[in-house]
């Protein structure tokens, strides 16, 4: 028998299962996920005495309605086949269903969790509502039932408001792009103040556009609140829950966007009825209590001469008193400059300039004392200096020696026979030889040295 490569051996076996096995329908447990950044899903499918691999490429997840998750159990349609580089068999997924609940259901359920955790639908973000919006954006199909409900309740109850309907596709694979592209469109169109995004009833997959995620962070972007009407009253989708408002049906939703016209007027008429009466009973308490006064109000004239009359004796106290502070005020000056006088600030001046001038005299002296006894002091000062100065002394008849080193010799122990030295004299130096050394002993005359 020929001996077979591991390549040729491995091709061999994945033949053999893609011919006799082809496609399975494979029923288990998911297990060991793992989602890398090419977006191809790597997991295990086990029970509880196998286990194979899987592998979901990038296109077939992005078409399956719901996540896998770790445990899940699920019905997987594929192929199977042989991983070469490793020699392991595998299964290439090409459709995934939940068992217990159906995947649109379970891709519901895990939509709504995501996007709860990220607070689309926290009540903080709900706008509220316009009372009375200037124009409507109304986000539908154009041949459905659910778009005559809108317009004929908007006719109904408000007729005069503007209705802008912009017509999309309410199911399909492109129905979610193009129900979020019309809610952006509706941003940058003046004068509207609400939409309405829906449609009328049916399936979950009829429906299932507005469980999309594109359509619920639309709505959530929306400057412009948004009211969600999807299927029947029975009915939840995600868009539901994002948006500002969730009407149960369509035309509900139209009586939730504009109040009833007839209801407005006979407000405003009611409003205009009481506030004529409040004005009618304001101006017949305000006649009465016109009345009122005009009883005790005296007559101007009175009032005028008694103003007069007190303006005449106010005048004259007036002047009085301007007199006496005049009055006052000269007598105050004259004091002033009176006492001004006294204490003129020249004879101060004199005063000062003549004991200024008996200082200066006075200071010159005393200068002059101390400078004639420093004068004297410095002479008898040199007169000692002179006196003590080595120089007098030498003019005496003493003289300084000095040693080879030119140090002064001040003992015989610092010098020694034969060694040179100075003697210095008051008019200059003598070079002289050490002959003998006799020193002194103490009490004695000095003993010359043998």
């Amino acid at each position: 028998m020929e001996a077979l490569t591991v390549s040729e051996l491995t091709r061999g076996i994945k033949s053999l299962l893609e011919e006799n096995l082809g496609r399975v329908i494979l029923q288990g447990e998911i297990s060991n996920l793992a989602r890398p950044n090419s977006g191809h899903l790597y997991f295990n499918v086990k029970d509880d005495r196998a286990q194979i691999a899987g592998v979901m490429f990038r296109t077939v997840a992005q078409r399956n309605r719901f996540n896998l998750e770790n445990g899940l159990e699920v019905l997987l349609h594929g192929r199977v086949t042989v991983y070469e580089p490793r020699g392991a068999y595998q299964l290439i997924v090409e459709k995934a269903e939940p068992l217990g609940s159906g995947a649109l259901q379970l891709a519901f359920e895990q939509m709504k969790a995501r996007l709860s955790a990220e607070g689309l639908f926290d009540t903080q973000h709900k706008q509220t509502l316009p009372f009375l919006p200037r124009a409507i954006g109304v986000i539908t199909s154009p041949t459905g039932a659910a778009v005559q409900d809108i317009l004929n309740i908007l006719e109904r109850r408000f007729p005069s408001i503007p209705v802008l309907i912009n017509p999309v596709l309410v199911q399909g694979d492109s129905a979610a792009g193009a129900i979020a592209a019309a809610i952006q469109y509706f941003q940058g169109v003046d004068d509207i103040d609400l939409l309405i995004v829906g449609r009328g009833g049916g399936s979950i997959e009829d429906l299932w556009a507005f469980n999309e995620e594109v359509v619920a962070r639309a709505i959530f972007a929306s400057r412009i609140p948004v009211i969600s009407a999807v299927g029947h009253e029975t009915d939840f989708t995600i868009a539901d829950f994002v948006a500002d408002l969730r009407a149960p049906t369509p035309s509900a939703a139209a009586e939730l966007a504009v109040p009833l016209l007839s209801d407005l007027r006979e407000r405003v008429l009611g409003t205009r009825e009481k506030l004529i009466s409040i004005v009618q009973q304001r101006f017949q308490s305000d006649q009465e209590t016109l009345g009122h006064f005009q009883k005790r109000l005296r007559s101007p004239e009175w009032t005028i001469h008694h103003h007069m009359q007190r303006v005449d004796e106010l005048n004259g106290r007036l002047t009085h008193l301007i007199g006496n502070r005049l009055q006052l005020d000269v007598n105050r000056q004259q004091g002033l400059y009176q006492l001004l006088l006294h204490h003129s600030p020249r004879t101060l001046i004199e005063s000062s300039q003549h004991r200024i001038r008996e200082q200066v005299q006075q200071m010159g002296y005393q200068i002059d004392l101390k400078l004639e006894k420093n004068r004297n002091r410095l002479q008898k000062l040199t007169h000692i200096l002179n006196t003590a100065s080595p120089l007098s002394i030498m003019n005496r008849g003493y003289a300084i020696v000095k040693g080879p080193e030119n140090q002064p010799v001040t003992s015989v122990k610092s010098i020694k026979p034969n060694s040179r030295f100075s003697v210095q004299v008051s008019d200059g130096s003598i070079q002289a030889r050490v002959e003998k050394i006799t020193p002194r002993l103490h009490g004695s005359e000095p003993k010359p040295e043998p």
